[in-house]
């Protein structure tokens, strides 16, 4: 028994440690790719890439799990933030994420009260052009994208796909390992690949 607590103790005081370390590590990440950010709070540090004409903002409370250390929930990657040349993302109040991989190629905006699941990735692009001859040459192989807009109090369940073009309402909560394809009301839940309508939310 004393040699247990004698290793949670030690283990707690490695991890207030390391926490500080990871705290320092992601404001200078943060800083050289002139992320403007608020308080913020993260388990390990995140991977992030935002180009000179990009625009990262973040809002106030912010939290971040990098690894499965933060949310062991089976998710073992860090946070990614993507943000490409002239795209936009913009991250409100207290607002948590997991894991997430949140890749920016025009807008994503996610809003206030935002918890993001283990595993979650964002994508406003196709990444690739849908048509076989385009995606053969580097110069034509161009991607459709379309904005992504999370408001207020949303729920994204772990492992779940956000596609490009996709608005969800206020409230809503999508179900673990969807993947969203198509804009969804507020005050509903959704669930399944493609996300299907489960029932409604009486607040």
């Amino acid at each position: 028994m004393k040699l247990y607590l004698g290793y949670k103790i030690i283990r707690r005081v490695i991890n207030n440690i390391m926490r500080c370390i990871h705290n320092v590590n992601s404001i200078i990440i943060f800083w050289g790719n002139n992320v403007r950010h608020k308080n913020f709070s993260t388990t390990g540090s995140p991977y992030v890439s935002v180009a000179r004409s990009g625009i990262c903002i973040i809002g106030n409370n912010f939290r971040m799990n990098n690894g499965i250390k933060g949310n062991p929930i089976g998710c073992s990657q860090r946070c990614s933030i993507f943000v490409d040349r002239g795209a936009k993302l913009l991250i409100g109040d207290n607002v948590g994420i997991s894991q997430t991989a949140l890749i920016c190629h025009e807008r994503i905006t996610i809003g206030n009260n935002v918890t993001i699941g283990g595993g979650v990735c964002i994508y406003d692009t196709d990444f690739h052009s849908l048509h076989p001859e385009l995606r053969m040459k580097n110069q034509t192989d161009i991607a459709m994208k379309k904005p992504v807009t999370i408001k207020d109090n949303v729920f994204i369940g772990a492992h779940s796909i956000i596609l490009k073009g996709v608005t969800i309402g206020e409230n809503t909560v999508i179900g673990a390992c969807s993947v969203v394809t198509k804009s969804i009301p507020e005050n509903e839940i959704w669930a399944g690949n493609p996300a299907r309508f489960i029932k409604k939310i009486n607040l």
